[in-house]
């Protein structure tokens, strides 16, 4: 059984050695004099977004600590990203695959699961994904990998190739190397937990801010101090926020939260892409306009520097959702004016 799990962990550096790191990308932000804005682009994945990170991780983390065989079924509950990039290391070791998502997942990350292999398994309400991975996983004597349970867990915050580390070498020789604040959504909270432990064990003077959709629980949970709080409504914005707080979510290591409404999100999506002709996801877009308020914040101090965030994944997956006027025009309403809101910034 040893010499399945040597083969399987070394199957898994094999393809890590294999990939390159993701490009940091420098934009133009018009009417930000001296304040240089990076986008981090975890879309270039050999699955396509920031969660290719994290099930490399997670699937190191379950196999070091002996919770998978050889014959393992493996269980996830979520949204779509992390589960797309769970079900290619699941076809990459040869175990089974299931995602719990809600009936809403877009249909392009569905395709991508089935295309490495991968189940999915419906539930009507991001609520319920827990239950039911739960339920699936003790049924067929198999793994809950429970990404929100075990993402800040699984990351090795001091480095070893993190998306931290990764973000600071490749700032070294920027003008000013060390970002003024990075600034990223929560999703499971691993990614964040894993910035502003970082930051912290290194010393460097950056201020993690963390955004956070509508109807999510981590904003209003780290407002009122309160780790029991539920929302109880799914985040409208796929791929980020929770009903609940997850236990991968370290609110110690943040210097700041803001929540972003839901249609900000998808104006400043709608930018990046007629900014720079690279088409996003939703969350990317929460990110940015996060980014944009930090900017905003620092010319109103004549402050300079840089900040960081994180081009989460491609907008491919959301052609028929968030990048369809009309469907977005139906399920969340008008952009318009947070689309003059930043054309406003950027003019300033």
């Amino acid at each position: 059984m040893r010499s399945w799990t040597t083969q399987a962990i070394a199957a898994i550096n094999a393809d890590y050695q294999r990939s390159a790191d993701t490009h940091l990308i420098k934009l133009d932000l018009p009417g930000f004099d001296q304040i240089d804005l990076y986008l981090k682009d975890e879309s270039t994945h050999p699955t396509g977004s920031l969660k290719h990170r994290l099930a490399r991780s997670l699937f190191l983390y379950a196999l070091c600590n002996g919770k998978i065989t050889s014959t393992t079924m493996v269980v996830e509950a979520s949204s779509g990203s992390t589960a797309v990039s769970e079900a290619y290391f699941a076809r990459l070791v040869g175990l089974p695959f299931v995602a719990v998502m809600p009936r809403s997942t877009s249909a392009q990350k569905i395709a991508q699961i089935d295309r490495f292999g991968g189940r999915c398994h419906y539930v009507d309400s991001a609520t319920q994904m827990h239950d039911a991975a739960v339920a699936l996983a003790v049924e067929h004597n198999g793994y809950f990998m429970d990404q929100f349970m075990y993402a800040e867990r699984a990351t090795d915050w001091r480095g070893n190739n993190n998306i931290a580390e990764s973000i600071f070498n490749q700032m070294a020789s920027e003008v000013n190397s060390v970002p003024y604040a990075i600034v990223m959504s929560a999703g499971t909270g691993g990614t964040s937990a894993t910035l502003g432990r970082y930051v912290r064990y290194m010393g460097y003077d950056t201020k993690l801010v963390v955004v956070d959709p509508e109807n999510s629980a981590f904003y209003p949970s780290y407002m009122t101090e309160d780790p029991t709080l539920v929302t109880g409504i799914s985040s409208r914005i796929e791929g980020i926020g929770r009903p609940q707080v997850e236990a991968s979510f370290m609110p110690g290591v943040i210097d700041e939260m803001m929540q972003v409404p839901d249609l900000a999100s998808v104006a400043a999506m709608v930018w990046l892409e007629q900014a720079t002709g690279r088409k996003a996801g939703p969350s990317t877009g929460t990110n940015l306009w996060g980014a944009m308020q930090v900017a905003q914040q620092m010319r109103e101090q004549a402050l300079t520097g840089s900040i960081v965030t994180l081009l989460c994944d491609a907008g491919d997956r959301y052609l028929q959702t968030y990048h369809d006027p009309q469907w977005v025009a139906q399920t969340l309403g008008d952009t318009d004016v947070y689309q003059k809101e930043i054309a406003a910034l950027m003019r300033s």
